[in-house]
């Protein structure tokens, strides 16, 4: 049974440019321009028409456009629940300006240990992540970790729970890797290692999607019987103001914007590719993140289900952490 019918998340990548180097993306190596707060304004308007709520502004490194807080504002003043991932390396520089404007802010976080993380980044930022943590928390900000599980950190979960999250008051958000096209991530994670992202996502102070693990489980997204409806839940902008479907990892094809992305998207052209959504070729056994929560979150089946109760523990974190922990202790 299907909720919802429009989409309720925009991916916005204001640019692809990085300043780090992940080993696991390869976002970086694109070049990109910036997006203009014109063009934002315009989009912003027109995706809140289209039954959006949730923008995510994204890169890249989201930190890099010099108008960030101008965008994050304006997607404020519109009514959005506004999203944003940075590396820390500039966020001390930013922490000011950004306060209040970021609903869902995440610090990311490899390993609870300095060398591995600034390898697998390709940039020494780990300093600037426990900075980035102590400048959001004298500004009353409360920033999530998010640590992206990978076979050969999955046994560091509990290191970086008891060194960054807890005492920290943090939630702390277990990301399992995925693979797209040719980019290798490492993102079979074993069946050990799932079973143990499980027990994690169970204790307090701690997000996983369950949905997540049930749909690695299960082999994937099958085109036959597609989980995935990331064309229909998810409106992907890039930087050079195109929309890009089915989405961002397939990219198959982009559609010039020009100011008119209500009428773009509801085009016929567009709504044939939104049809194919989790039946290309490509699409087979797909896991990403990105695109399969806002999926879960439409539909009723079983990933809905799966999903559901961490959803709600988020939001019950989010709103009453300390309470989690004494709770716990008592």
């Amino acid at each position: 049974m299907r909720l919802v019918r429009h989409p309720v998340l925009c991916n916005y990548y204001v640019t692809y440019r990085c300043n780090a180097s992940c080993s696991f993306c390869d976002i970086w190596e694109r070049p990109s321009p910036y997006v203009t707060p014109e063009q934002v304004k315009q989009n912003l308007e027109q995706l809140r028409k289209l039954g959006v709520r949730v923008i995510d502004f994204t890169g890249g490194e989201p930190l890099l456009h010099r108008q960030i807080d101008e965008l994050l504002r304006l997607a404020k003043s519109i009514g959005f629940i506004t999203t944003l991932t940075t590396n820390g390396l500039l966020y001390p520089k930013w922490a000011q300006r950004l306060r209040g404007l970021v609903d869902m802010l995440h610090f990311s976080l490899d390993s609870p240990h300095k060398e591995e993380h600034d390898t697998s980044r390709g940039v020494a930022c780990y300093d600037f992540v426990v900075e980035s943590i102590k400048v959001a928390k004298s500004l009353g900000e409360r920033p999530d970790i998010l640590f992206t599980v990978m076979e050969s950190n999955v046994h560091q979960i509990g290191e970086v729970y008891d060194k960054f999250s807890r005492p920290n008051g943090l939630v702390l958000i277990l990301n399992p890797i995925f693979n797209y096209n040719q980019v290798a991530t490492g993102g079979g994670l074993s069946a050990q290692s799932l079973q143990a992202l499980k027990r994690w996502g169970r204790k307090p102070g701690v997000y996983l999607n369950e949905g997540f693990v049930g749909l690695r489980q299960d082999g994937g997204n099958k085109v036959e019987d597609p989980v995935c409806l990331a064309g229909s839940t998810t409106v992907v902008i890039s930087p050079e103001n195109k929309l890009v479907l089915p989405c961002y990892h397939l990219g198959l094809q982009e559609f010039p914007i020009e100011g008119a992305l209500y009428a773009l998207y509801r085009s016929e052209a567009v709504q044939e590719l939104i049809a194919q959504e989790g039946r290309l070729p490509q699409c087979q056994g797909c896991t990403i993140n990105c695109y399969m929560q806002p999926s879960f979150a439409v539909k009723v089946n079983k990933y809905f289900w799966q999903a559901l109760p961490s959803t709600l523990k988020y939001n019950l974190m989010k709103g009453t952490w300390k309470g989690l922990f004494r709770q716990k202790a008592l």
